[in-house]
């Protein structure tokens, strides 16, 4: 039996699965270990990809060369670009997904490539050496070989599931949890927390009143994720649907606060603030009268139906009576109930910014492990993990993105640097350069990096080259070219835009707010005719570009200053205790995370701009 390998991945969620492509992908002879490969890519909560920042996380990880917006494109049910009727640096692409297809898509993409190995079992240990990883062994005793080795355990560490006054050992409903990992890890000398999340009831819809909620239908030209964009061939979409809790839903829930896990202590992990559960809305909330609830499909044939906004971990008796009291639900009949998990993670300022660990050399951490919650979040640190983890056995720089060039690279320098003792979901407010990390030029941003190091195709760099010529062909027509005001005075009069008393270049018009590329192509068959051979998708890019040029030009030369300070090494053995002028939490933070430039150093809770200056003055006194 074959078991030497460069790369061991292990758990087959969204990290574990993109680690496995993507190292498989440059070359890496991978083995994927996961306890039930009928499991692999599951969606343990909503059957959806994408929304507020997390869409663009998807789309940087396809313009790589990772497989998430490949794969959720293969199994949309219904596509929707989010906040269109805000600034283009907050639209975020999002879908909803045939759970059953997209799980089967994952797998087979996997299984297609001869470089992927699968071992079907529960790792107990890592195998270590000299502070360096060299494997892995199982429950049955069977030891696995490999240069480097990738954890993405998700919520499966000492994993416990609470519904109500009942709890029980598992990492999903209907799978054990995993044991063993944790202990070994903190002996090793890691330092572990609890987190907690939850998920709602699903409920069979056939048994649901569509008739008194509000439709949520897709967009009328339904986008995808990839690039490369052969995938997304469905004729139709499924819509969800909008309903409310209300008062007397809320006052049935109270009803079990006292034997809710979250309220009565049994529960010590922290769950996630940006999605709370039903109960802790209700408590947090309590001058709200009623919560939106999203009844969302799981899939294009299933009657199961998931329940977005109703997370909870009430006794089940107490979750279907209030259940029945919203509008449409009041015939539910429910498949399984709402339930929350508690799960060991360790805290991510253990790890460098590769995601390697610091204690133990060639090993990688992934996903949940590091206290994230999300499959977007998960998928892209499986994707870095892959990727350095091959990088560092066949001795090539680390792949590390900035703050800068992706929303993936302020994932990873905010849990680094800041660590979180709570479940972190990303933000578009997160990140300072928005404006620059939009989803419509993730390509542009990050194809190029994908391609040099052996993961996007020449497919995908041929494309991208394509569009940037594109591009400026329609930047160049448009600052060039002229309109006069008898072709488009009436499309700007129907817009309440003043009207023209002479010619101007196009660009000045499309600067206008209440202005549209797509109206004046409306307005003028000789313009229309010039840009027919563009894509829509290039040419509201050259739109966004003309309207923010300001703005993107004011933040490219901040990220370019801000940058400098990335160029300003320190090294890693300097004893941060001598520099005595620094304040005690910025010298114990230093020491803790061991910051490779002045860059890294200032973004760390609690080192102020003062300590940052004391460290540059103290670094040029010893260079001297």
């Amino acid at each position: 039996m074959k078991n030497n390998y460069d790369i061991i991945v292990v758990g087959g969620g969204h990290a574990g699965c993109e680690a496995s492509h993507v190292a498989a992908k440059m070359g890496a002879k991978v083995l994927l270990i996961t306890m039930d490969m009928n499991k692999i890519a599951q969606m343990s909560c909503n059957p959806a990809m994408g929304g507020v920042a997390k869409g663009q996380i998807i789309r940087e990880i396809d313009a790589l060369g990772g497989m998430s917006g490949i794969i959720s494109d293969k199994s949309t049910i219904q596509f929707r670009m989010l906040n269109k009727s805000k600034g283009p640096a907050m639209w975020s692409p999002r879908a909803q997904n045939d759970r059953m297809r997209f799980a089967e898509a994952w797998r087979l993409a996997l299984e297609e490539n001869p470089n992927v190995d699968f071992w079907q079992e529960m790792v107990t240990e890592i195998l270590v050496k000299n502070e360096r990883v060299y494997g892995v062994k199982t429950g049955l005793g069977v030891e696995f070989y490999a240069k480097s080795v990738v954890l993405t355990n998700g919520t499966f560490l000492n994993g416990l599931i609470h519904i109500g006054e009942k709890n029980f050992g598992g990492g999903r409903a209907g799978e054990r949890s995993s044991k063993g990992m944790t202990e070994q890890l903190v002996q090793l000398g890691f330092e572990s927390g609890r987190m907690k999340t939850g998920t709602p009831p699903r409920v069979d819809g056939r048994s649901i009143d569509y008739s008194v909620m509000e439709e949520q239908e897709g967009d009328e030209v339904p986008g995808r994720f990839s690039y490369l964009g052969d995938f997304n061939n469905y004729k139709s979409q499924r819509s969800c649907h909008i309903t409310y809790t209300n008062e007397e839903v809320h006052e049935s829930l109270k009803k079990g606060f006292d034997r809710s896990p979250m309220f009565n202590g049994r529960i010590q992990g922290l769950g996630p603030r940006y999605c709370p559960s039903i109960e802790d809305k209700i408590n947090r909330f309590a001058e709200r009268n009623r919560h939106q609830i999203f009844v969302e499909p799981e899939g294009w044939d299933t009657i199961e139906v998931y329940v977005n906004g109703f997370s909870t971990s009430l006794p089940f008796e107490i979750q279907y009576e209030a259940l029945k009291k919203i509008k449409g639900f009041e015939n539910a009949v429910m498949f399984r109930p709402g339930y929350a998990i508690e799960y060991d993670f360790f805290p991510p300022t253990q790890l460098n910014m590769t995601l390697e660990t610091k204690l133990i050399e060639n090993l990688f951490f992934a996903g949940q492990i590091n206290g994230t919650t999300g499959y977007e979040e998960a998928a892209c640190q499986g994707l870095v993990a892959g990727i350095n983890a091959w990088r560092k056995i066949n001795r090539e720089p680390e792949f590390i993105l900035s703050r800068s060039e992706a929303y993936i690279g302020v994932l990873i320098d905010d849990l680094i640097n800041k660590g979180t003792d709570e479940p972190y979901r990303m933000f578009t407010s997160r990140a300072e350069y928005r404006i620059l990390l939009r989803q419509d030029n993730a390509d542009i941003r990050l194809t190029r990096k994908g391609y040099e190091i052996g993961l996007a195709s020449k497919k995908r760099m041929k494309l991208v080259e394509e569009k940037q010529r594109n591009l400026s062909d329609i930047m160049k027509l448009l600052k060039e070219e002229s309109i006069a005001p008898e072709v488009v005075n009436e499309t700007l009069q129907s817009l309440n835009s003043s009207p023209l008393t002479q010619k101007v270049k196009l660009a000045q018009i499309v600067k206008r707010p209440q202005v549209q590329l797509l109206d004046l192509e409306k307005g003028s068959s000789q313009l229309k005719e010039k840009l027919s051979n563009y894509e829509v998708e290039v040419k509201e890019q050259a739109e966004i570009l003309l309207k923010y040029e300001t703005y993107i030009e004011k933040e490219q030369k901040i990220a370019v200053k801000l940058n400098k300070l990335e160029n300003l090494k320190i090294n890693e053995s300097l004893n941060y205790s001598e520099i005595k002028a620094m304040s005690n939490e910025a010298r114990e933070k230093l020491e803790k995370v061991k910051p490779k430039t002045i860059g890294q150093a200032s973004r760390i809770s609690g080192v102020s701009p003062a300590d940052i200056s004391i460290l540059m003055v103290y670094l040029e006194s010893r260079n001297n």
